[in-house]
């Protein structure tokens, strides 16, 4: 099991966001996270990335318990995250933004960075090298020298995408990655989803409101409301399960 919550809950002065929580995702899943507004999808993925503590329950990935690890150790382990709202440089370029997502692995010193040594030279080029891969993967040669600032929002997601990617995370965390998209940019975020599972073989737990992405994307389900799982399995057992419908509508179907 790559990723495996067990009993979580959280609390903020009184105020339960999940409640009991249990969640897991297999190498190579796509696991989709939905529910109404309010429902604890985020708090989740605060969780996850080590942003919050939770106050009990077990948090473990790839065999390392996460509960109480701070976020840079979280992310050293293999686990990088996209935002519901952008988190870009603007004033850099696409590559640049890129290369901030190598720093972590970057093994080097800041001696042998000031004097140009050959270890230096040959780290640059491994991590600029593996940001060209990513940019070609996601179509995005065309902004590569272009300053983030002004590109169109599609194009902003993709960038976003890119920079966790270039993590060479085991799991990544996409927080409504096809928010805002009109249906043609929401369908090549589809396409690029699918592509990073098949062809990079990496997990994903993906946060989205848009209900047929989700069910054609994803490998399995869990539904939270008010901060308790409400439901969990396939995209067709998902679709028609009454606290589901029940949720979404408020009501019976």
């Amino acid at each position: 099991m790559l990723l495996n919550l067990q009993n979580l809950h959280l609390s903020f002065s009184g105020i339960k966001a999940l409640r009991g929580v249990s969640l897991h995702v297999k190498q190579g899943q796509i696991v989709a996270l939905i529910g109404p507004n309010g429902a604890g999808k985020t708090s989740l993925f605060n969780c996850i990335s080590g942003i919050y503590k939770p106050q009990k329950g077990e948090l473990t990935f790839a065999g390392n318990s996460i509960r109480n690890c701070a976020p840079d150790r979280i992310a050293g382990l293999g686990v990088a995250r996209t935002f519901q709202n952008l988190a870009l440089f603007e004033h850099l370029t696409v590559l640049d933004n890129l290369l901030l997502g190598r720093h972590p692995l970057y093994q080097s010193n800041w001696l042998l960075d000031l004097l140009w040594a050959p270890n230096s030279k040959r780290e640059e080029v491994r991590h600029r090298s593996k940001v060209e891969e990513i940019i070609d993967f996601l179509d995005l040669e065309m902004y590569r020298k272009m300053p983030v600032g002004i590109l169109p929002y599609g194009v902003l997601k993709r960038v976003e995408l890119g920079r966790a990617l270039c993590m060479d995370p085991k799991l990544l965390l996409l927080d409504e990655p096809a928010a805002g998209l009109n249906h043609e940019a929401t369908e090549d975020m589809a396409r690029y989803i699918l592509d990073i599972k098949e062809d990079l073989g990496v997990s994903q737990l993906l946060i989205e409101h848009d209900l047929r992405m989700v069910l054609d994307l994803a490998d399995h389900v869990v539904v939270l409301d008010f901060g308790e799982k409400i439901a969990a399995g396939t995209p067709a057992e998902v679709r028609n399960h009454p606290e589901v419908i029940r949720a979404y509508t408020g009501g019976e179907r």
